[in-house]
């Protein structure tokens, strides 16, 4: 199979994993459970994945990488916020992308792979928070408001945000503007 293919492939169990992992739970997650989600034949996935581990990482290191790109892009089209109502628009329209469709499952993904990493550390490197355009423009906001440790304010801030995702995907809801907010005021002071 040309690289190219495999790379495809590869790209289509990873995916397709996050669906399975978002549907069924870590325990749902295996090898023929994703052959059977991608309608692929059985032992499809164990050709590329030959252990329950490399599949678990694989499909982190995709959800990462979707991750990834749709915060940048999302911070590359929106730019640094002009004031805290676009900060609080920006946040609660980002909360809304994690909390439906593709993203509600791709954020139920992603809280059973960082429980799993508790466990396995190797994950744990992967899910570690990166530099993004998103991230830097609320740093940059932040810091324009004179606050010397935006950095770590900034990092708080999205916490608590990750926070309110995970909240209401365990107990329904979606995360009002007003509550984003208060958040946003608190980071200001």
């Amino acid at each position: 199979m040309p690289a190219t293919a495999s790379a495809a492939r590869r790209a289509l169990l990873a995916d397709t994993a996050i669906e399975v992992l978002a549907e069924h739970g870590m325990r749902g997650l295996t090898h023929r459970a994703v052959d059977r989600a991608a309608g692929l034949p059985p032992g499809t996935t164990s050709a590329y994945h030959r252990t329950r581990r490399s599949l678990l990482t694989a499909l982190v290191l995709r959800l990462v990488e979707r991750d990834q790109a749709e915060i940048e892009e999302a911070g590359q089209r929106a730019g640094a916020p002009r004031d805290a109502g676009e900060l609080v628009a920006g946040l609660t329209a980002f909360t809304a992308l994690r909390l439906t469709g593709e993203g509600r499952r791709r954020s139920l993904a992603r809280y059973a792979c960082a429980l799993e990493s508790v466990h396995h550390p190797e994950l744990r490197e992967i899910l570690v928070p990166r530099d993004n355009a998103a991230r830097r423009s609320v740093e940059d906001f932040l810091a324009a408001r004179g606050l010397a440790d935006a950095r770590a304010r900034t990092i708080t801030l999205l916490t608590c945000v990750d926070g309110l995702v995970f909240d209401r995907l365990v107990n329904g809801g979606t995360v009002p503007a007003e509550e984003i907010r208060r958040l946003v005021e608190t980071a200001l002071r």
